[in-house]
């Protein structure tokens, strides 16, 4: 999922801009880490591999410009039942799966069927769905039980 640094700024630019908000090296330096990273990481995960670049940095820093990305739709946070949360920088269309024992979380292509949200819809009687978040639980290929079953769902 690497992006170029170059359209990469200019992307953030023009999401800041449409939102209100200014563009600073901080945000920038936020956006590109998590453009370029595969995992779903913790504010504090972030702030550990940004600091590494802006050694200036402050937690509560990336904590403002995690939550000012996914405010300008950059960036989507998936929180969790414990109050924990991680951070998505891919806004297409995907799932997930997180592992029950080490938390970690993989993306899965692809979205539900059109017929399928709105069989949803329908039967939500008096609740207005204006979007879904599907992830899948279970066992990461090292988390998984001895003996237990293999299956990949990519």
């Amino acid at each position: 999922m690497a992006m170029n640094p170059d359209s990469s700024d200019l992307r953030l630019r023009a999401a800041l801009q449409a939102g209100g908000q200014r563009f600073t090296e901080q945000r920038a330096t936020i956006y590109r880490y998590l453009a370029a990273t595969d995992v779903h990481p913790t504010a504090d995960e972030v702030f550990l591999a940004v600091r590494r670049n802006l050694a200036g940095i402050s937690l509560a820093t990336v904590y403002k410009g995690l939550e000012t990305l996914v405010g300008c739709g950059l960036a989507v946070k998936l929180t969790y039942a414990d109050n924990s949360a991680r951070y998505d920088g891919r806004t297409d269309p995907h799932h997930h799966a997180r592992c029950v024992v080490c938390d970690s979380v993989v993306d899965i292509p692809g979205e539900m069927p059109d017929a399928e949200v709105e069989a949803v819809r329908r039967r939500a009687a008096g609740f207005m769905v204006t979007g879904y978040r599907l992830e899948f639980t279970g066992y990461c290929s090292t988390c998984l039980p001895e003996g237990g079953p293999a299956v990949a769902l990519a």
